[in-house]
């Protein structure tokens, strides 16, 4: 049975949110802290986590650094926040989804069953390119046995280039492959996954992988 983390500190959205994933054939645990989902993730094994944010003793987004140390599980970030450039720092910082307050529990649902498809989408175990190498075991990418700690977006960005790498593709197609929602041109959310997944690869190696073709996309460098 799918195992979720519900953390949130309002006792009555967190008891709300259990009771409808519960009654939806999931597996929840609680947590009302910050503190306490860490020690939580640390001791037991979770398939998604729902996260707010606003919490007590380690807020959300400090947590959110915590676990992309370790792990890339799905985290679906609750926020109050509804700029744009609250929900690309979300998705910088490790986010895989975000939803705004006030949602409406079936939206919720309805992006959970979105990144639990990702993770059972039927891919090879293993994808390589050049030094490359993306595992779907652990849902992330080596260099020379190097992890990059990619997170869930980066890596099925990767896994589209690396299956296609003789093809450009636009930032619209890979917005609607990764995220599976409608494209509406923001550039700057997949702007800053590929810049990311730049740095990361640029830590263990100065050869280039992904080549922008200006005015189209991007592809697999050659």
């Amino acid at each position: 049975m799918t195992k979720i983390l519900i953390v949130e500190d309002q006792q009555d959205i967190n008891n709300m949110i259990v009771k409808y994933l519960t009654d939806a054939g999931y597996y929840c645990e609680q947590a009302f802290s910050g503190t306490e989902a860490l020690m939580c993730f640390h001791m037991k094994t979770y398939d998604l986590i729902i996260l707010d944010l606003i919490l007590p003793g380690m807020d959300g987004k400090a947590l959110l650094k915590q676990i992309r140390k370790t792990a890339s599980l799905p985290i679906i970030v609750l926020t109050a926040k509804d700029t744009l450039d609250s929900k690309v720092d979300l998705l910088n910082s490790g986010a895989d989804d975000y939803l705004c307050k006030p949602f409406a529990l079936e939206e919720l649902l309805a992006r959970i069953q979105v990144q639990l498809r990702k993770i059972h989408r039927h891919d090879p175990k293993k994808q390589v390119y050049k030094k490359l190498v993306l595992d779907s075991d652990i849902y992330d990418g080596l260099i020379n046995g190097h992890r990059l700690e990619l997170t869930k977006h980066e890596y099925f960005i990767l896994a589209l280039l690396i299956k296609n790498h003789k093809r450009v593709f636009t930032k619209q197609e890979i917005y609607e492959y990764v995220w599976n929602e409608e494209y509406y041109g923001d550039d700057k959310t997949i702007n800053v996954h590929i810049s990311n997944m730049r740095k990361k690869i640029k830590l263990y190696t100065d050869e280039e992988y992904i080549k922008t073709v200006w005015g189209i996309g991007f592809k697999m460098a050659e």
